[in-house]
């Protein structure tokens, strides 16, 4: 599965797993990324789009 949104190139971050302790240790973030068929130039297309773009209609779905 794709880890980049096509729309707003949102992708994996990482940082810092901070215990109760205070210890550190590495850890990465993905972003909610799903499948769908979008309408790309007038023409249906299947994209990997973050949940983000989706929600606030800067893709338009292809039924």
């Amino acid at each position: 599965m794709a880890r980049r949104c096509e729309v707003c190139e949102k992708g994996v971050i990482s940082g810092n797993k901070v215990s109760h302790s205070n210890r550190h240790s590495r850890r990465t973030w993905l972003p909610n990324i799903r499948t769908v068929r979008a309408i790309v130039n007038g023409t249906p297309q299947k994209l990997n789009v973050c949940t983000r773009c989706l929600r606030s209609g800067k893709v338009e779905r292809a039924i």
